[in-house]
């Protein structure tokens, strides 16, 4: 059984170095001009990868229903879930006219392992969740030939990871003033609307690709640029 061992890899989100903290501060204060959302930047990557059968979609971490909609809007019919009380109050209004959209508060444990789905999308859920009952479950979930497509947070456990992610951080408020090209600097508000449900990842990347090409043979995992990885991995046709 492959097993990532314990590292002590710098990890400058959590240094207490000084001059790493003082460019993080400024770091820091160029994003907070010129946001932009890490986790719908991937959305594009999820909707290029969706199977040719995708009549039924569970989106697990559905938030405020984002991709929900361009789930919806790429044919399926979508359940979104959110272990979030108020999260899944506002997709749920969000959706209320729409008889093809169903959001559910509830845990991803508690679906059906029924094989029903021919898409499930995770965009920064999986790490609220024990990783490989999940990802199992996952397998369970989906129907013969669907899709399971993760973009999760994970944290440094090797120098490639550590690599990856300081050319995202210096390139990231590059990102942010291109996607901002025409606005006006501002600070991130607070925003009116519940917020987002934040946790810390325990698996350090290895950890988790080891785990998911472990549990699910063929899985494609991917460390990407911003803070991020990628998952993907197909169930297979029943003969």
């Amino acid at each position: 059984m492959p097993t990532t061992k314990p590292t002590t890899t710098f990890d400058p989100r959590t240094t207490t170095n000084p001059q790493v903290r003082a460019v993080g501060r400024w770091l820091g204060r160029v994003n907070a001009r010129y946001p932009w959302n890490h986790n719908d930047h991937f959305h594009g990557w999820i909707l290029r990868r969706l199977p040719r059968r995708r009549r039924r979609a569970l989106d697990v971490g559905c938030g405020t229903g984002t991709l929900v909609a361009r789930l919806r809007r790429a044919g399926a019919t979508v359940v979104g879930l959110d272990a979030d009380a108020a999260m899944a109050e506002v997709a749920a209004a969000r959706f209320a006219g729409d008889p093809g959209v169903t959001v559910r508060h509830g845990r991803f444990e508690d679906v059906p392992a029924e094989g029903s789905f021919d898409v499930v999308t995770m965009v920064a859920s999986l790490h609220h969740m024990d990783l490989e009952p999940a990802l199992r479950h996952a397998a369970e979930v989906l129907a013969p030939g669907g899709r399971l497509l993760v973009v999760g947070h994970a944290r440094i456990g090797a120098p490639r990871d550590l690599a990856v992610d300081l050319v995202s951080s210096f390139t990231n408020p590059v990102v942010g003033m291109v996607k901002n090209l025409g606005r006006s600097p501002v600070a991130v508000a607070s925003g009116d609307g519940p917020r987002m449900p934040v946790r810390d990842a325990h698996q350090t990347y290895g950890e988790v690709r080891d785990t998911a090409c472990r549990v699910l043979p063929g899985a494609r995992f991917r460390q990407r640029l911003f803070f991020r990885y990628t998952l993907e991995w197909t169930r297979p046709a029943e003969a």
